[in-house]
């Protein structure tokens, strides 16, 4: 009898079995191995940890920023978080306070912590959380004892690594250019470790429960649309498998053929499929997969890791390289977008009891004037070597984007009195992601030379729910009627004012949304690389 667990990144893969048994769980000391300190010491000795533990997780959101992509990189952010959340911290040192070693200390509040989250049956969301903080623990405790977070593990060619709990740490430390698919035990579609599984290409099934049945070495064959997992197939198996395979990886390299084409409706339409990127690193991958341009470059990712905002020089570098690799294709580069969910510490943003609502993007941009022009100086000057779109985030008036306009034309004012290259022929335009702005569209479309509508924001923004509370998470749907009606609104009225309408959102790479929106008009979609391949398919059926 097969195996059977929940697919959450489809393929099909024959490998042999690697067996990872070590246990997930939080471990508290028993203070054999050390003498415990005073309060004061074991208080010190788990604040350095957490310390050193940032570090790494800092230093992890970069590698997979650059290797994967920024979103996926926010599942590292939120471990960052959870070491600089004051009730985990403050509990723990409590307990070094009234005489805890440190390993029990965070241990113990790392346990008590996922325990609640474990125990919501009726929430898988918030459910997964636990194994966050397991994470975390793991990382933190591994420090404490006195050894460093796993080092990079090598496996075998072709293995398929089979694990009880898969963290998103765990991913970081196995090579996984040898392992053609993950068979694990517990865990399923929406946690961390599968979206990242799914975003590096690899065939996975979660949720298997036992493995005791899979001996080291075995030969498996991992069906990740069906969720099966068969040991020691015959060869008739094998030979029926590997056929479903090809068929696949022959549909794969198609829609690869087609991504590499300019995408056309049925009724001839040219319809522009470009990709969201976080940083430079992600341009080859959108170029393999058929982006015929960039639709949002997320420039706050620039300010972000560092103790100090980049130089107007660092910046110009940046998108002038970004506008030569995609010359001749187009290039929305997204003015800086901090504050809600993205911090910035050295800008010594005051805590806001509702930071999606308070002082971030434009907002924060026409607060600090030096800033907002270090970067539109850089996007002057980079304009001259490609085809630029300048788009301001979070535009909810008219004279929001009139008062970003005026600072761009002093820019311009600047840079010609100061005989820079003169610059090139770039647009303006807005997000259209708050509710507002949808309303008044007509008239930010008399202003501007395209809208691109961000759904991610104006789905939050339309429903109120925070996007980022998992206990929330249920209401939150860029289907919703309001959603799709403001969406609409956007567009027709970007058509009206005889403008283009793109869409950056999440949304946008829905294939099942994808004819839809194409009713409603929409110009372009811009999604993650990984979709393009599948969305233009759609796009190409489309009437």
């Amino acid at each position: 009898m097969p195996l059977k667990g929940i697919p959450v990144s489809p393929g099909y893969a024959i490998g042999r079995a690697y067996l990872y048994r070590a246990s997930t769980a939080v471990q508290a000391s028993n203070g054999t191995n050390r003498v415990q300190g005073s309060p004061e010491e074991e208080g010190s000795r788990l604040l350095a940890a957490i310390e050193t533990a940032k570090r790494e997780l800092e230093s992890i959101v970069s590698d997979v920023e650059h290797r994967v992509g920024a979103a996926e990189a926010g599942i590292f952010r939120s471990h960052l978080a959870l070491l600089r959340d004051p009730e985990i911290v403050g509990a723990s040192l409590r307990a070094t306070g009234a005489g805890t070693d440190a390993e029990k200390a965070f241990g113990d509040t790392i346990e008590e912590n996922a325990a609640i989250f474990e125990g919501m049956e009726d929430d898988p969301l918030l459910k997964e959380r636990a194994s966050d903080l397991r994470d975390v623990g793991k990382r933190v405790q591994s420090l404490l004892a006195g050894r460093p977070q796993a080092v990079r593990e090598e496996l075998p060619p072709g293995s398929v690594l089979v694990i009880d709990e898969l963290q998103p740490s765990d991913i970081t430390t196995f090579d996984t250019g040898n392992i053609v698919a993950l068979a694990v035990g517990r865990g399923g579609p929406t946690s961390h470790s599968a979206i990242l599984a799914k975003a590096m290409g690899l065939v996975a099934v979660f949720g298997i429960g036992d493995l005791s049945a899979i001996n080291e070495g075995a030969e498996l064959v991992v069906d990740g649309f069906s969720g099966e997992i068969i040991l020691a197939p015959s060869a008739d198996v094998k030979a029926g498998f590997l056929e479903r395979r090809a068929a696949f990886l022959a549909e794969r390299d198609r829609l690869a053929t087609l991504a590499r084409e300019d995408t056309f409706t049925r009724s001839g339409k040219r319809i522009i499929v470009a990709a969201n990127i976080g940083s430079l690193d992600e341009l080859d991958a959108c170029l393999k997969q058929g982006a015929e341009g960039i639709g949002l470059f997320r420039t706050e990712f620039l300010f972000m890791r560092r103790d100090q905002a980049p130089t107007e020089e660092e910046q110009f570098h940046i998108y002038k390289s970004v506008l030569e690799r995609m010359a001749p294709k187009p290039v929305v580069i997204r003015t800086l977008d901090i504050g809600g969910d993205k911090e910035v510490p050295y800008l010594g943003l005051s805590k806001e009891a509702n930071p999606f609502l308070g002082l971030r993007a434009i907002r924060l941009c026409l607060r600090d004037i030096p800033l907002f022009k270090s970067q539109l100086r850089a996007l002057l000057r980079a304009s001259h070597y490609g085809k630029l779109g300048i788009m301001f985030p979070m535009i909810s008036s008219v004279e929001e984007l009139r008062r970003a306009k005026v600072v761009l034309d002093d820019c311009a004012a600047e840079l010609r009195a100061e005989k820079a290259p003169p610059e090139g022929d770039y647009k303006v335009g807005i997000m259209i992601e708050i509710p507002s702005a949808a309303l008044v569209a007509d008239d930010l479309a008399a202003e501007c030379d395209f809208f691109s509508i961000g759904t991610n924001d104006l789905t939050q923004y339309t429903l109120a729910v925070d996007r980022l509370n998992e206990s929330v998470a249920q209401l939150y749907s860029p289907r919703h009627p309001a959603v799709l009606r403001l969406i609409k609104m956007a567009i027709e009225a970007a058509h009206r004012r005889g403008i283009s309408c793109a869409m950056c959102g999440e949304l946008a790479g829905d294939s099942s949304m994808i004819p839809t929106l194409l009713s409603y008009g929409l110009d372009e979609f811009s999604m993650s690389a990984s979709s393009i391949p599948a969305a233009k398919d759609v796009l190409s059926h489309c009437q």
